[in-house]
């Protein structure tokens, strides 16, 4: 069968088709709307990437939707190129704002293309700008390979559009490393349906053949659901342009639409995009030349200069398109794995199960009336919101990682449930600490909870290698970390693209000691001229280009595991790291959308208290758990008022070292106030001197009311936990339940980016209001400022007191067994191998020297007497790898020497002494 000929513009003439279509609308039809409201216009756009196009878009998504209310746009859709990253935020403005999202994504068909921020390397939209502008290497005559890529930009109609548009996102990204992807019509074809529309973007300086291959494709493929983008860009072509494609529109029988090919927000962005096209090619500004856009009209522009450029029936379609896109992120419904739960049980029945066996374990003798009736509200809620799958697959991964001897312990939020404790997740007990579910899981929050579990540093991939096993990469993935641009790499990138030398630039970056917008502060000490032109373009470029993302991390460990393919709901990519996949979304996207995540996290003392464990029971030949130490041992408290806590876990600083003497805990809760009062918040927030002085007597300890002395009795009226200051904002301010907890978030994020003057009214107001005095309304609040510069929440601290007695349970009492662990454990902690050794050896302990006839890889404990020493391994050994000592160890085994002088002798043969 013979092609189709090339599509031409004989049928009519370019002046024909300029007035056929350009008809500019009448104004009347725009519709009044009262004065503080943005006018409605009847536009959409369609086309728009952000900053999550990793250095091509200049403008966060909630920049794009904000502006776009403002201009009064019926709809704007968010398409990133093979990306949903930054949907999420889009979709968050767009709520608050009650403007239509359409969700899409851009692809180019035909190359493997590269979207990270990969710089010095050239990606689509370079050779033809993306517009169909020739590149300054065209216009010069050099041969290169013709161009027969194919720009589409895919648009979710309803849900199963939505979840095919993720799933062919999925795909090319899964195809190739990470930051890139490759995608063909093959591809294209099979996970695309009519749940999509898709907009045909034609580079016009591709041969007329070529366009029409592609175009019969499409038309093939997508029938009805098939247009064909229009960007007019002021560039002195938008005449012409505009009839060469109304000629291919009507060869082909596909309609024409307007489109923005929109970058950023505002045109003031056009010196940042410029900015980010420079990083991304690895170039300095002049060296661009037609590889910067020629001018800045890639903006949301006014509905007035619109409809100047564009004909009626252009924009008409644009309100037809946007019509046929009703899916919003809210209609995502996610479902936890259901295979936990037994056929003879339903999900809330296994549950109960479990907990209910798990209070056996935890309480023999039964569980008191006060515990049981927090068990019996917690299951209570957790089957109201649903949430049973969930913290059956937490206990599912606490289950295997006990079954393999793997050490583990919930910490955070998840420490205020007495559900969690029951089955195994948390070691915190609800007794001996006053649990704040709300925290944890609310109600009116309609949030879903969030549990950190804490799992040995170097047997944490068995956990992950684990999930992915049982539920396969396809329902099982890691959420992201947004990369972002810092004081330091935002000097670094931009002084490249303004040709400052390596040297200049080094010695700027190097003088940046925090993180921070006052970037002239900062500087002051790298005597840099601020007068000259380059500096101060490199100052003002750097601060609009921090926090801009820059790439897709992998969290430290959160986890997102789905009922069904988890490619239709968000979509994966492949992680830097082999054997690790991610999802496009981070945390807060997550609790955003209410969608659950599992955190596995690894934490070093584990694995150290785990070896430790190991070590005495074998040569106890009696087993030692955490379960089975004793309690609130006297000495054990003695050794931490003394300070003498080298190697204990949390309270080994400097700093926590000055305040052991001081606190002298006596007990398991004095420790949870250790971990959380030597911290920046409590110490900005003016809570330490009050609450010593109040311990030690020299300060009486006074209430306002019984509602907050029931809230600070336990830290003597000075709030020291975040939880605290949720329910003072409950019991002093009448706060409901999910404001305390926004005023929990808000105090975790002013620092960064304000937020807190609404709160501190309604603090203030609704203290005055129940009868307390502006001082005292006063100086909660001035605390509560405190905690932006970083406080602990009481569940968190609660997890790792428990580790902090541990540790130093086994220091006390089992020196050498406790030196040992964490000389195998290193890196680790605040000391160095040889400073572990020097305090093991002022307790008494003898310590043999590495001996190559006696020494394995690890440190060992051998027997003296009725006395464990301590050998040293040849791990300790500098610069010896473990490779090395494999061999040596080999050579040991087969007697190849018989002694160190034998292994020397032999050696100097070997180098030729």
């Amino acid at each position: 069968m013979a092609p189709n000929p090339p599509f031409k513009t004989a049928s009519k003439t370019v002046a024909e088709t300029e007035s056929s279509l350009l008809k500019v609308p009448d104004s009347s039809q725009v519709e009044s709307v009262p004065p503080n409201e943005p006018a409605k216009n009847p536009y959409a756009e369609l086309h728009c990437i952000s900053n999550f196009t990793f250095l091509r878009g200049a403008s966060f998504p909630e920049e794009l939707v904000n502006r776009a209310y403002k201009l009064g746009y019926e709809a704007i859709a968010i398409t990133d190129e093979c990306s949903l990253s930054g949907i999420v935020r889009a979709h968050v403005a767009a709520k608050d704002k009650a403007i239509k999202l359409i969700i899409g994504s851009e692809f180019i068909l035909g190359k493997q293309q590269n979207t990270g921020s990969n710089t010095g390397r050239s990606k689509q939209g370079d050779q033809t700008n993306g517009n169909g502008s020739e590149t300054k290497k065209q216009q010069k005559g050099a041969k290169a390979e013709p161009d027969r890529s194919c720009h589409l930009v895919v648009l979710a109609c309803n849900r199963k559009g939505y979840g095919e548009l993720s799933h062919l996102i999925s795909c090319a990204r899964r195809e190739t490393v990470k930051g890139e992807y490759k995608i063909d019509r093959e591809m294209v074809e099979q996970n695309l349906t009519a749940d999509c529309i898709v907009i045909w973007i034609p580079n016009l300086l591709q041969q007329p053949e070529q366009l029409a291959c592609q175009a019969v494709w499409l038309q093939r493929v997508f029938a009805s659901q098939l247009w064909i983008g229009v960007q007019l860009l002021l560039r002195g072509d938008d005449r012409l342009k505009l009839a060469q494609l109304a000629a291919l529109g009507e060869q082909f029988s596909i309609p024409l639409c307007a489109v923005g090919g929109v970058y950023m927000h505002h045109p003031m962005r056009r010196i940042l995009q410029d900015t980010v096209t420079a990083i991304r090619l690895g170039k300095q500004f002049d060296e661009l030349g037609f590889e910067a856009q020629s001018n800045g009209q890639r903006h949301l522009r006014s509905y007035e200069n619109l409809s100047k450029l564009y004909p009626p029936k252009l924009m008409a379609q644009t309100l037809y398109i946007s019509q046929r896109c009703n899916f919003v992120l809210d209609e995502l419904r996610y479902e936890y794995p259901r295979e936990l739960v037994p056929s003879e049980y339903t999900a809330h029945g296994w549950l109960r199960e479990l907990t209910e066996e798990g209070i056996r374990r935890r309480w023999p003798s039964g569980a008191e009336p006060k515990v049981r009736n927090i068990i019996e509200h917690e299951l209570t809620l957790i089957k109201e919101l649903g949430y049973e799958h969930y913290f059956l697959t937490v206990h599912d991964l606490v289950d295997y990682a006990r079954s393999q001897h793997i050490l583990c312990q919930g910490r955070g939020s998840a420490a205020n449930s007495a559900v969690c404790y029951c089955l195994g997740i948390t070691e915190v007990d609800p007794a001996r600490v006053e649990v704040l579910f709300e925290r944890f899981i609310s109600k009116e929050r309609n949030e879903p909870p969030d549990i950190d579990v804490d799992f040995e540093n170097t047997r944490r991939e068995e956990v992950i290698q684990y999930i992915y096993r049982k539920y396969g990469r396809h329902r099982a993935a890691i959420a992201a970390t947004v990369i972002t641009y810092q004081s330091r790499s935002a000097i670094r990138d931009v002084g490249k693209t303004l040709g400052l030398n390596d040297e200049l630039i080094n010695r700027l970056a190097k003088s940046i000691y925090w993180w921070g917008d006052n970037l002239e502060e900062q500087l002051s000490d790298s005597n840099v001229d601020y007068s000259d032109p380059q500096i101060k373009k490199l100052i003002g470029l750097s601060k609009l280009l921090m926090g801009f993302p820059r790439h897709l991390s992998q969290h430290v460990g959160g986890f997102i595991i789905s009922e069904g393919p988890l490619s239709h709901l968000v979509p994966i990519e492949n992680a830097s790291m082999p054997g690790r996949t991610v999802i496009q979304w981070e945390k807060g996207d997550l609790e955003s959308l209410g969608l659950l995540k599992i955190d596995v996290l690894a934490l070093g003392m584990l694995t150290a208290i785990r070896k430790s464990l190991d070590l005495i029971s074998d040569y106890s030949h009696c087993e030692l758990t955490i379960q089975t130490i004793p309690k609130e041992d006297p000495a054990v408290y003695d050794m931490m008022c003394r300070a003498d806590t080298v190697g204990v876990f949390q309270i080994e600083s400097r700093a926590q070292m000055s305040m052991l003497p001081r606190l002298k805990p006596k007990c398991y809760y004095d420790l949870v106030i250790q971990i959380a009062i030597v911290r920046p918040g409590p110490i900005q927030g003016d809570m330490v001197h009050p609450y010593l002085n109040r311990r030690s007597g020299k300060e009486i300890v006074t209430y306002p009311s019984e509602a907050v002395k029931e809230t600070l009795r336990r830290t003597l009226g000075v709030p020291i936990f975040q939880e605290q200051v949720m329910q003072l904002s409950m019991v002093a301010a009448g706060f409901t339940p999910g404001e305390a907890d926004g005023l929990r978030r808000a105090m975790a994020a002013w620092k960064r980016h304000g937020g807190l003057g609404h709160y501190e009214t309604r603090l203030i107001e609704g203290m005055r209001e129940r009868g307390y005095s502006e001082a005292f309304a006063q100086r909660i609040y001035r605390q509560i400022l405190g905690f932006g510069e970083y406080g602990f929440p009481e569940s968190h601290a609660a997890s790792f007191a428990l580790l902090v007695y541990v540790s130093a349970w086994l220091k006390y009492h089992q020196p050498a067994a406790f030196t040992c662990a964490l000389l195998n454990s290193q890196p680790m902690g605040f000391y160095t191998p040889s400073q572990l050794v020097q305090d093991v050896r002022r307790h008494g302990v003898a310590v043999r020297p590495i001996d190559v006839m006696k020494s394995a890889w690890d440190c060992t404990l051998e027997s003296e007497g009725a006395d464990l020493v301590l050998r040293l391994g040849l791990r300790m050994v500098k610069h010896l790898s473990y490779t090395g000592a494999k061999r040596l160890l080999d050579a040991r085994q087969h007697r190849v020497f018989t002694s160190a002088d034998d292994l020397a002798h032999r050696a100097s043969l070997e180098r030729g002494d």
